[in-house]
């Protein structure tokens, strides 16, 4: 075929015959491809009477994409009105970090970190995002005096301020990094005598209360689930449960007998100092507590009993696995001041963590009318709940006048 010889610097290059026919193979392939292309781009983009009326009235496109734009920018501004709705009607906005009001440690609580190592393989994640309730922000000035100390040293006495954040939405609260005031704990008895001794009086932080001592709270009416709730050796909570005042009051033993598969652990929810729990323990069944330190110290009275306390309020969602409980003993913890839609998440949000025939006991919850009363039955009805007991008494107040209670025991079903 001959040889190719390149002379460097006299500005020549010589190639054999084949070479070069082989050079022009390849561009001749190249340029085929090329025109194919342009052929099938030109074949699929091509519109006869699109072009035709273009080419009539040039003035059609521009037309066109102003139109486009202009609907884009509605759409654009009809979303931003949306949002501004929705944030109106939620009380919702994101916090604004720049603010001159805003105390240091919850900037650096609220800010994004990154993962040291990266993003985690097995949840996708790359940053730690803070938790802190939505409604915060309509109590600013309130949640950066809770968030106003020092870190590294005992945190102010202001489990009050924490609660009426809670109380207004705000929950969950931001963490701190300072270290909770303790109190000696002295005068603790062992499980399972705790559970019905008087405990002492120093082992519970009274500020923020009206009553400094249990005697005080004993003579008190401070809700309709507690009169006298935290005289547990000598008043009426020595025989909750065990024996009944009116045919609203059930058994603990009655209950259990209702349930097939039997009762192992069950949630108590406003369950004022406990005795639901204790009574509970006593048949081998443990339970958890949920209740808010409103004129007292349920939660560290609950937890010096022995028994299981959890600092929730209502409107949040429970923190607890779907189908885990046996048993949901509600009292008048289900009163959501007459608001319906707060109601309703409250008892879908009870039936979430209820297990397939697991039962609800609903104790003595005061209906103030009969138009409440068939509230709570219809929505009752919705979930579909076999009524194993259901019992609409009166008792009478204070003042003799009637007041009419509603108690029943319902077993959730299977749905498929």
């Amino acid at each position: 075929m001959g040889s190719v010889s390149l002379a460097i610097g006299d500005g020549t290059a010589r190639f054999s015959k084949g070479s070069v026919c082989s050079s022009a193979v390849n561009v001749l392939m190249l340029f085929s491809v090329i025109s194919t292309n342009l052929f099938a781009f030109y074949s699929f983009s091509y519109h006869p009477n699109a072009l035709q009326r273009n080419h009539r009235n040039p003035k059609n496109l521009s037309l066109i994409s102003e139109k486009v734009s202009a609907i884009l920018r509605e759409i654009e501004s009809s979303q931003q009105k949306l949002a501004q709705m929705e944030k109106k009607v939620l009380g919702y906005e994101s916090i604004d970090l720049s603010r001159s009001n805003i105390a240091e440690e919850l900037k650096v609580f609220l800010n994004h970190h990154q993962l040291p190592l990266g993003k985690d393989s097995r949840t996708g994640i790359t940053e730690m995002v803070a938790s802190v309730g939505h409604s915060c922000y309509k109590s600013m000035d309130l949640l950066s005096q809770f968030m106003s100390y020092k870190v590294n040293s005992v945190c102010p006495d202001d489990w009050s301020l924490g609660q009426k954040l809670i109380l207004q939405g705000c929950e969950p609260l931001p963490r701190r990094r300072c270290l909770a005031k303790t109190i000696p704990k002295l005068g603790l008895h062992p499980f399972p005598a705790s559970v019905w001794r008087n405990v002492s009086e120093k082992i519970c932080s009274w500020s923020g209360l009206g009553c400094k001592n249990f005697a005080c709270l004993s003579k008190k009416k401070l809700n309709r689930d507690c009169a006298g709730c935290f005289d547990i050796v000598k008043g009426y909570e020595t025989q909750r449960y065990v024996k009944a005042r009116s045919r609203n009051d059930f058994l603990i033993d009655d209950v259990l007998v209702m349930a097939k598969d039997g009762i192992r652990i069950g949630f108590d929810i406003g369950g004022g100092s406990g005795t639901f729990a204790a009574r509970m323990t006593e048949k081998n069944v443990t339970v958890v507590t949920a209740s808010l330190n409103i004129d007292a110290p349920y939660n560290e009275f609950i937890a010096y009993r022995g028994l299981f306390p959890l600092y929730l309020s209502l409107d949040h969602r429970f923190p607890f696995y779907d189908h885990v409980f046996d048993l949901i003993h509600i009292g008048n913890g289900l009163d959501m001041g007459g608001h319906a839609e707060k109601l309703e998440f409250l008892m879908f949000d009870t039936d979430r963590v209820l297990r397939a025939g697991g039962l609800v006991w609903l104790d003595n919850f005061y209906c103030s009318n009969d138009d409440k009363r068939r509230v709570v039955s219809r929505l009752i009805e919705r979930f579909g709940y076999k009524k194993l007991k259901w019992v609409v008494g009166e008792k009478f107040d204070e003042s003799r006048n009637p007041e009419v209670y509603l108690s029943a025991v319902l077993q959730k079903p299977v749905r498929v």
